[in-house]
């Protein structure tokens, strides 16, 4: 077992790591009217639902870890670390109040307000569904957009300078890559 204390003081050390670099927010800096809206504005946006597959993440990453030590204990370990994973499952809500926290710091309680109220409408919701879909949709248009002007820009630059000395600079370099 001395594989296993080894491998988990491994894994508490970068925990432990990641956890100093990572500045805190200090809950005491706000009012639990601030943490409420954050909170509602959180909900609202979604953006802590990412952080829901981080445990069971850390937890298979041990898992494999262990077992590629240990493969004799395959069942023991899956037990193990899936038992002490759902023991610390209730952490979760720590990581949410970091969260509101700052989100409470960053934004007035009338914003938080104001932002949650505009994502839970119909037209927030769009926003959220939708938007990814715009945006890739724009830089595509943009991709094109700049192909067209990187080729025209080419072409009547060339032309002009053909009829300005005679005989225009190779182009061919700078219609390679259209700007982004």
């Amino acid at each position: 077992m001395n594989k296993f204390a080894g491998l988990a003081r491994t894994f508490a050390t970068a925990a432990i790591l990641v956890s100093v670099s990572v500045p805190a927010v200090r809950a005491q800096d706000v009012t639990e009217d601030q943490i409420k809206a954050a909170r509602a504005t959180i909900a609202a946006l979604g953006v802590t639902n990412s952080f829901d597959n981080i445990l069971p993440n850390l937890a298979e990453r041990l898992k494999n870890t262990l077992i590629q030590a240990s493969p004799n204990h395959q069942e023991l370990i899956t037990a193990t670390v899936d038992e002490k994973a759902l023991s610390l499952a209730g952490r979760r809500s720590d990581l949410e109040r970091e969260a509101a926290t700052i989100y409470a710091k960053t934004f007035t309680v009338e914003e938080l307000n104001a932002i949650a109220d505009f994502y839970n409408s119909t037209a927030g919701k769009k926003l959220l569904n939708d938007g990814p879909i715009a945006s890739r949709e724009m830089l595509k248009a943009a991709d094109i957009w700049a192909a067209g002007v990187s080729r025209d820009l080419t072409s009547e630059a060339t032309k002009s300078l053909d009829e300005k000395i005679g005989n225009a600079p190779a182009a061919n370099a700078g219609a390679a890559a259209p700007a982004q």
